[in-house]
Parts: C-alpha cells; structure tokens; sequence
C-alpha cells in the first residue's frame, strides 16, 4: 500500500534515527573518555547512553518498516538485512542494509555482554564507529529530502558534532583503572 502518512514516517524517522545515532555516539564517546559532570553519576551517563540506543532502535526499525510496507517504491523484506538486495537505489539502500546490520551487532553484543570476553564486547563495540557513517552516506544517497538545506544543515551538524568530539577524545591522555584508581598514561 503506498501511502503519504508512510512515505512521511520513513522520511521523518530516518532524520531522528540519524539524530538519535549521532547522540548514541557522542554519549559513548564521551562515556569511554570518561568525561562526567560532578553532579552527573557515571552510571546515570551509561545509562542514558543505553536508553538512547533503544530509542534509536526503535525509530530504525520504524524507518525500515515503513520503507518496505510503501510501496511507492519497492524495497524487499530481504533489503532489510541484506545489503544491496533491493532494486530501489540498490548501493544507497544497501548502505542502510549495511549501518543497520553493524548496529545490530552492536546492540546485540551488549545484550550478550555478560556471556562474552570484554575484548570481544568491546571489538564489537568498536562497529559503531563504522555504523554511524554508512548510516549517513545511506541517508545523503536514499533521503528525498538530503540536498534541502535543513537537512543538509542538520546532517553537517551531526557530522561536525562527531569530528569534534572525536578530536576532543583522541587529543586527551588515556586513563587505566587500577587497585588505586585512575592513572594517566602519557602518549
């Protein structure tokens, strides 16, 4: 059935989705740069992190949902999890197949985490950093509305929000916990 109220949600939760990806990054990044607020527990900004993913998840799976019931356009059931089965922009869906696929693993990989190694968990976890910017070449190549210029600038904010954040936890010293606390380690 295609349908506006369907073409309007796939677009709509798409840009949240991205939204919500990008705070979903920011919040780990700055979770393992173990950056808090005095007045802010660190468990309040894990969880918070958490919480984040599962909203993110949830309006991902309505973007996809409502991608695949329009059908404006067809987009399989198969294109959901498997990249560039779908004959509708088949590389910029892909790439959707693709960010969603390594999200999955992630979020998985923390349902799981108490059954498997930390370094696995983390490794794992580590496929977030590649989600996120498939996830928004999908939506620069796929989103009807990605040249418009509040798109555009919503887009380039994610993406600036993340650079800067990166460079901030990349040009900070590492820290290990030991018996003692935390120690810095000089690069």
């Amino acid at each position: 059935m295609s349908s506006p109220v369907l073409w309007y949600a796939t677009r709509a939760t798409g840009l949240v989705a991205m939204l919500l990806l990008t705070a979903t990054i920011l919040l780990g990044i700055f979770t393992t740069a173990r950056f808090h607020r005095p007045n802010w527990p660190r468990f309040a900004q894990q969880s918070l992190h958490r919480n984040v993913s599962l909203l993110t998840l949830a309006f991902v799976t309505v973007h996809v949902l409502t991608s695949v019931l329009d059908t404006y356009v067809h987009i399989g059931w198969s294109a959901i999890f498997v990249p560039f089965a779908s004959h509708y922009r088949p590389f910029w869906v892909g790439l959707g197949s693709i960010a969603l696929d390594l999200f999955l693993a992630v979020l998985i990989s923390s349902v799981v985490r108490h059954w498997i190694s930390a370094r696995i968990w983390r490794g794992l976890h580590w496929l977030a950093y590649a989600s996120w910017p498939v996830a928004i070449a999908h939506g620069i190549g796929t989103g009807t509305d990605a040249w418009r210029s509040w798109s555009t600038s919503l887009t380039l904010a994610c993406v600036l929000a993340v650079i800067v954040s990166l460079v901030w936890r990349v040009s900070r010293p590492l820290t290990t916990v030991t018996a003692g606390g935390p120690s810095r380690i000089d690069r």
